[in-house]
């Protein structure tokens, strides 16, 4: 009984936030995540808005202010059912119900970062931009965003909403031992990474920018749609991540996989779901403990991992990870 009254309320709240800074004046506009090769092509994936919240962050205002301006980030006004197509016409797209639109644009790229242009009906084309690995790549690496990479406390609902909201790109800092990690497997570039997180979409541009003032290395995310469905908001946290990470190892099925994660939020369980789907594949598990030990479901999946002959390293950062994997 609770939960149906409770998912009423939320789309009130949902329907109501949606409402703000809406015009009928409005044209619809596009807002590019990053894409991502597989072996038919491209995989363009964006989301068609009213209009978009963006401002340039301030490392000098203040926490109010950016309070401000992370919520203008979440009152987003989602258009369903605009036709988006490439810039020459060959691939064509609709958005949703929440307004996402993925284009599958055939044919070979060169590897690094490429650019297609996408445009709506009567509209200047947008730049999108998307990840082609090197042949040459040894392994991709899939990390985990929130506590893994930079510094939240999602482990603490309430210190991961303060530090989310109250931060800016030039406020927020990155893990040191994460990017220092990172840099040496991404091997200037020529192994794919991509992150997976529980943070909501809305977030996409914020974290795009935060990467790039704190030096982590660029990759596609895979981000959670925080829509309401009969199931509550969005998909769950281990369901949402380890189906992002199945896609990843499907469309780079030569390319076996790092996982760098947190033992904050599950993410050991989450990984050894992973490995068991997908034997062969992984070949090293790190996990930062933002707080001091590990639980007992995260001690016991860490277990089962290793077990499965996948090294697990487990600790307060990832320098360890570094000398264990043989990235020094």
């Amino acid at each position: 009984m609770l939960k149906p009254l409770a998912l009423r309320a939320a789309r009130l709240v949902e329907s109501g936030l949606e409402r703000i800074g809406d015009s009928e004046d409005d044209k619809p506009v596009l807002d590019s995540y990053l894409g991502y090769a597989t072996p038919d092509g491209v995989l363009l994936r964006g989301r068609v808005l009213s209009h978009l919240r963006r401002v340039q962050p301030d490392a000098e205002q203040s926490k109010w202010m950016n309070l401000r301006q992370m919520v203008n980030l979440f009152v987003t006004d989602e258009v369903q059912g605009v036709t988006v197509t490439t810039e020459d016409g060959s691939v064509t797209g609709l958005s949703d119900a929440e307004g996402y639109i993925r284009l599958m644009v055939p044919g070979d790229f060169d590897p690094g970062w490429t650019t297609i242009r996408l445009k709506i009906d009567g509209q200047e084309p947008e730049p999108f931009h998307a990840r082609i690995p090197d042949p040459s790549a040894n392994h991709m690496i899939i990390s985990d965003i929130d506590d893994t990479m930079i510094q939240t406390g999602a482990h603490s609902l309430a210190r991961n909403l303060w530090t989310t909201f109250t931060g800016s790109a030039l406020t927020r800092q990155a893990h040191d031992d994460a990017t220092a990690l990172m840099e040496a497997m991404v091997a200037g570039g020529r192994n794919p990474v991509f992150y997976v997180s529980s943070s909501p979409w809305n977030l996409h541009d914020f974290l795009e920018d935060l990467f790039a003032a704190e030096g982590v290395p660029r990759g596609p995310m895979f981000l959670r749609d925080l829509g309401l469905t009969e199931e509550g908001v969005g998909a769950s946290h281990g369901t949402h991540k380890g189906a992002a990470i199945d896609t990843l190892l499907a469309v780079n099925p030569n390319l076996p996989a790092y996982l760098m994660g947190d033992s904050g939020q599950k993410d050991a369980v989450v990984y050894r779901d992973t490995v068991q789907r997908n034997p062969g594949r992984i070949k090293g598990v790190a996990l930062r403990e933002p707080a001091p030990g590990v639980g007992a479901d995260d001690a016991a999946a860490i277990a089962e991992i290793e077990a499965m002959g996948v090294p697990c390293y487990h600790g307060p950062d990832f320098d360890g990870a570094r000398r264990h994997w043989g990235f020094e």
